[in-house]
């Protein structure tokens, strides 16, 4: 059984900002495409049987720059559509709404964006994991995709609801791991990232 890696991609001037980034399809900046680059290395001695990204341009780049080769893109892994709230920092949303939290209350719809709740990324999630079950039974998947849908997937591997995804903070420009200890899934790697002279300022939790 092959070890499942996800790639959260490299900065953009929204994550950097904490701007909730869900549809809204902006590039890397300088900084997140060194930080792509940088992952290169850790990919490097690995061969997959799989290598999935996000349709979203940011993903799609931090794959190239990565230098995976052989990448499909998989619509499920798309980030957290964010409604209404699309472009806007949780600072910003709690001056009308103290007490929101995006993991158990989700988002209210916007013009342009309909809104998902965590079950709906939850649902997904399951279905990207479907989709790669069988390529894990031949080797090592990667992931190339989004902060808060990678930590919701995370949750949904170990057995968790969609709401834990809350508990894995996942910085840009990072690989992580999952693996298996006695067949369960555990996080077997966090937030893995080379030392390099400069990779900007990573966001905590947005996309």
């Amino acid at each position: 059984m092959g070890d499942l890696l996800l790639a959260r991609h490299g900065e953009t001037e929204w994550s950097r900002s904490g701007r909730h980034t869900g549809g809204t399809d902006l590039p890397l900046t300088p900084a997140g495409e060194a930080q792509a680059r940088s992952l290169a290395p850790l990919l490097a001695d690995r061969a997959f049987a799989l290598v999935l990204t996000s349709p979203l341009a940011r993903a799609r780049r931090t794959a190239e720059l990565a230098g995976l080769t052989g990448a499909e893109p998989e619509p499920d892994l798309r980030e957290w559509d964010y409604g209404a709230y699309e472009g806007v920092t949780t600072a910003d949303v709690r001056t009308t709404r103290p007490d929101w939290d995006l993991w158990t209350d989700g988002v209210p719809p916007g013009e342009e964006f309909p809104g998902e709740s965590p079950e709906q990324v939850g649902a997904r999630a399951d279905r990207v994991l479907a989709r790669v079950a069988g390529a894990l039974e031949r080797g090592d998947v990667v992931l190339v995709a989004h902060g808060h849908l990678l930590r919701v997937l995370t949750a949904r591997r170990l057995g968790l609801p969609p709401s834990r995804g809350r508990l894995f903070r996942l910085e840009t420009g990072t690989l992580s791991r999952l693996s298996l200890e006695h067949g369960s899934p555990v996080i077997a790697e966090w937030n893995t990232r080379p030392p390099t002279p400069a990779q900007g300022t990573a966001a905590p939790a947005r996309d």
